[in-house]
């Protein structure tokens, strides 16, 4: 079953880049793939720029607006994730807690949904 493992962290909490800490964190994403790819699980994964960067789309009485940044203003931002296909919730749960930022963010683990059950 696969897996999206979507990593929320708050900008004020990571290291900031250029730091020992960052590269120490960076480091660690990079064993993680590693890990993943040994094991046979990782699917896909990438890091996304910050929510400055956004734009929002949203369609509303046929007509189409757009709108930077996030939709939600919360302190934790999507930065990035991963795509996994473990057997089950246990073995996706156990990659999320590998992830660096989880010592200061959040990973949302969520099922993807399977629109081909019976592989037709």
């Amino acid at each position: 079953m696969q897996y999206m493992l979507l990593i929320y962290s708050d900008p004020a909490l990571e290291p900031a880049y250029g730091t020992p800490e960052f590269k120490e964190m960076m480091g660690g994403y990079f064993k993680l793939n590693e890990v993943m790819k040994a094991d046979g699980t990782l699917r896909g994964g990438e890091g996304l720029q910050g929510v400055e960067t956004a734009t929002c789309v949203r369609l509303r009485q046929g007509k189409v607006e757009t709108m930077d940044g996030p939709f939600a203003t919360t302190k934790e931002h999507l930065g990035g994730y991963y795509i996994v296909d473990v057997p089950d919730l246990d073995a996706a749960l156990k990659y999320a807690a590998m992830i660096p930022s989880v010592a200061y963010g959040t990973v949302e683990v969520r099922p993807l949904m399977d629109y081909n059950p019976n592989g037709n």
